[in-house]
């Protein structure tokens, strides 16, 4: 019978009764079932022909914030402040980026609630492809924000803009293409 395995006992194994028996003999079934569909795993690509470790003069370092375009700015706010109780700041203007920005601290890392400001505004773009809003960018932190730019650079990773600018946190960032980072935007920020 395809699809069922059996122990060495003879019982038979399937993903319906696998809870039945104990955890040596699960362990054992997994990994005759890890062997036999080996070939059947996806591996991660991107455009570049070869990936590069970071260089040892920056380092990359923690998730800074995950950042969420919305269509209703005020909303979305009340959203992350009344119904889930976090701490929410005021609306921040960041005509140099051409967004507003709500910051969501939850502890461990932050949200960045993003809203365009003005019509030439990134986010307007991407809530025109996007109606109901969602996931924009993620935001990682690196120790050499400049060292980082010209390593990457060397390492054919395309940025949007030629330079470090200043973010909403204050701090140098720049973003990197998507096409070249999975599908996902990245901002990369002074630490």
């Amino acid at each position: 019978m395809q699809g069922v395995h059996r122990t060495e006992l003879g019982h038979p194994v399937d993903n319906a009764n696998l809870w039945l028996f104990p955890l040596s003999v699960i362990q054992a079934w997994l990994f005759s079932r890890l062997q036999t569909s080996a070939p059947k795993l996806r591996t991660f690509s991107t455009s570049q022909s070869s990936l590069q470790a970071a260089s040892p003069v920056w380092n990359l370092g923690r998730l800074n914030h995950v950042a969420i375009a919305v269509p209703d700015l005020e909303k979305a706010t009340a959203f992350y402040k009344n119904v889930l109780g976090a701490r929410v700041s005021e609306a921040v203007p960041v005509p140099e980026h051409g967004v507003s920005v709500v910051f969501v601290n939850l502890g461990n890392t932050k949200m960045e609630l993003l809203h365009p400001l003005g019509n030439d505004s990134p986010i307007a773009g991407f809530l025109q492809r996007n109606k109901a809003g969602g996931m924009h960018h993620i935001c990682i932190e690196v120790d050499d924000i400049n060292a980082a730019v010209m390593d990457l650079k060397e390492k054919k990773i395309r940025s949007l803009s030629e330079e470090a600018k200043i973010g909403a946190h204050g701090k140098p960032v720049i973003f990197l293409h998507p096409k070249d980072c999975g599908g996902v935007l990245v901002e990369l920020e002074q630490a």
